[in-house]
């Protein structure tokens, strides 16, 4: 019988927006799976095309944004206006069009909470209500509350 000590606890890089009322709910159940979580601010992380796409490409170009970013919201940003490369482009300069959290585990890679990576992880159907902002219905999202 292996001594719990000798357990190795995956680990979970989760690159979230802090203060983000889903992200915090998220990493809640991840380290009630018993993960260890590391988490990062998604919003300072130094981002290059190569690693963002990583993450974005394990789901169709269509959903790589998050649609409660407030240019997206505006109409200032019309994500179907964008090829991947401006997109990825786009997301560096503004983190906040990067749909989240990114997740990565060894060398797999998810972009949302709804990824291949954190359906395996959960290992269990994940309650819709955190696949999208609380807050984008009835009052400003907490995106909103930062810019």
């Amino acid at each position: 019988m292996m001594n719990d000590k000798n357990v190795e606890v995956m680990e979970v890089h989760f690159y979230e927006k802090p203060g983000c009322i889903n992200n915090t709910k998220q990493k809640v159940l991840l380290k009630d799976k018993g993960y260890k979580v590391i988490a990062y601010n998604l919003l300072e992380e130094p981002w290059t095309t190569t690693v963002l796409a990583k993450y974005l490409s394990t789901r169709p170009f269509a959903e790589w944004f998050n649609v409660s970013a407030p240019r997206i919201k505006s109409g200032e940003i019309n994500p179907a206006n964008f090829g991947e490369e401006e997109a990825l482009q786009a997301m560096i300069d503004d983190p906040y069009l990067i749909k989240r959290p990114l997740i990565r585990v060894g060398q797999n890679y998810g972009c949302g909470f709804d990824s291949v990576l954190a359906k395996e992880l959960m290992k269990e159907e994940i309650d819709r209500a955190l696949l999208s902002c609380p807050k984008s219905k009835t009052q400003n999202s907490c995106d909103d509350e930062i810019k």
